[in-house]
């Protein structure tokens, strides 16, 4: 603060501009109308410094509500009810008596059985037994093969593999599926690893008595065994 500094007073209404100084408490603030008025110097701002203050008191309180709507923001989300929680866990898959021995099927199902002629199919893994499969499906032209499908299918459930249309039947004519057997978190009894060749008639495709009701689709399907109480299917 120094002579010719306008100034306002803070404890009443008021202020001018600095005159003079009276020891180092005291400052002279020429008033509007020509009189000089002792303050403190405490008791008085100049007022540049105070647009400064007030620019730097609103960048401050500016910060502090962008922290507050932070904490208000994570405050919410530790309020939300669990039910509206992404579900993370999942139940153990129920095993069932009986279903220690492996039982597989290589099912297909057409999507408009009303229409056989024009439908399209969907085929799946069936697992019928107590055990998880990893499985990998292949596909033979000649002597050679090449990987259709792999995946894990839970115990007693069945996987969905693919979508295909009679144009697609040729690719399917010469299978081979390969699978091993474990369970999680408890022992077992090892299974030996299953390799099992599957030759699909492309024919039956075009018959609707192939196509038959059964325990694991609520439409009729062709079922073909790879798997039954332990017993692979010999080559067909």
């Amino acid at each position: 603060m120094k002579i010719g500094d306008r100034v306002r007073f803070l404890s009443e209404v008021g202020g001018g501009r600095v005159s003079g100084f009276q020891g180092k408490d005291i400052v002279l603030v020429e008033d509007e109308d020509g009189f000089d008025v002792p303050m403190r110097i405490s008791e008085v701002v100049v007022i540049g410094e105070e647009d400064y203050d007030t620019r730097h008191i609103i960048e401050v309180r500016g910060k502090k509500s962008e922290v507050k709507e932070m904490q208000d923001k994570q405050s919410e989300e530790e309020e939300i009810e669990p039910a509206d929680k992404p579900i993370t866990f999942r139940a153990k898959p129920e095993e069932r008596k009986g279903g220690d021995k492996l039982s597989a099927y290589l099912a297909f199902v057409p999507m408009n059985v009303k229409e056989l002629m024009q439908t399209r199919f969907e085929s799946y893994l069936v697992n019928d037994s107590n055990y998880y499969l990893r499985y990998t499906l292949l596909s033979a032209e000649g002597t050679a093969y090449s990987v259709r499908a792999t995946g894990e299918v839970e115990p007693n459930t069945k996987a969905y593999i693919e979508e295909f249309g009679r144009e697609d039947l040729q690719g399917l004519e010469h299978l081979c599926i390969q699978m091993l057997a474990y369970k999680r978190d408890k022992y077992f009894l090892l299974k030996p690893p299953v390799n099992v060749p599957l030759r699909i008639d492309g024919v039956k495709f075009y018959k609707l008595h192939t196509f038959e009701e059964n325990d694991f689709f609520e439409e009729p399907a062709l079922i073909y065994t790879i798997i039954e109480n332990d017993v692979q299917k010999v080559k067909l």
